[in-house]
């Protein structure tokens, strides 16, 4: 862990953090991250990619935020899950993968290219085999989550879905060194919240309200801060899974 602090001034450093929370990450497998290059950016409101099509070049988030939906033909959005700063898209154990949905930005975006990382993960070199870990251990997470999604949308009430959301969101922004246990970015409309939870604007805005009045969530600015975090983990029956530096996650499936 030291030859990442060592590294903080490092453009990919949101990507070190998520993957060093993952696997305790080699010398070589830190330069390999360091050293990645080629930076795009992009504004909010841009197609990442279609559904069905090839996935996208391999690349890391390096800011803002980015969601997986699915449209009807009504217009109505669902938002499947969140791409956050630090985590990856394209990186894929698969080959030759197709997008399972559209990704869409929601805020504008940073990204460095991680085709170095996908060719580490596609080789048998022992020396990125704590790399190919982290992947792997990323992967596990993305099923954990979605079942999360399928948990709010099915069985829980509108209060619990996004009380259980905001602590997600938090320990996934935690992961990268953007969120702590009672503050994180939030840069997402009520609509956006809305589409992620299967609700109405108008439902969500009355839930935000009901936290704020209990004292138990302000949302203002861009930010969220959590003002009883046990006691909202005890509402949404919220429990993450492990994920530790010294103690690396095993395969949750």
């Amino acid at each position: 862990m030291s030859a990442i602090r060592e590294r903080t001034a490092c453009r990919a450093v949101t990507a070190l953090n998520r993957q060093s929370s993952l696997a305790d990450l080699s010398e070589a497998s830190v330069r390999l991250i360091q050293d990645l290059s080629d930076l795009s950016s992009i504004p909010a409101g841009v197609e990442l990619g279609s559904e069905r099509e090839a996935a996208l070049r391999p690349r890391f988030v390096l800011g803002g935020w980015a969601a997986r939906v699915r449209w009807l033909p009504d217009g109505r959005r669902q938002i499947l899950n969140f791409i956050l700063p630090g985590e990856s898209i394209g990186v894929c154990e698969r080959p030759s993968p197709l997008s399972l949905a559209t990704m869409v930005s929601l805020t504008p975006m940073q990204f460095i290219d991680a085709v170095p990382v996908q060719r580490a993960l596609n080789s048998t070199d022992p020396t990125f085999a704590d790399l190919r870990d982290a992947i792997h251990m990323a992967a596990s997470l993305d099923e954990a989550f979605l079942l999360s999604q399928v948990l709010r949308l099915g069985r829980q009430t509108a209060y619990e879905r996004l009380c259980h959301l905001l602590l997600e969101l938090r320990d996934r922004l935690s992961m990268c060194g953007l969120g702590e246990e009672t503050h994180f970015p939030l840069p997402l409309t009520q609509e956006t919240l809305a589409d992620a939870t299967g609700l109405s604007i108008v439902h969500i805005k009355r839930v935000l309200q009901q936290l704020r009045r209990e004292g138990l969530v302000a949302v203002h600015g861009g930010r969220a801060r959590l003002l009883q975090p046990e006691l909202l983990r005890t509402i949404a029956d919220y429990r993450k899974p492990l994920v530790s530096a010294e103690a690396p996650l095993r395969p949750l499936f």
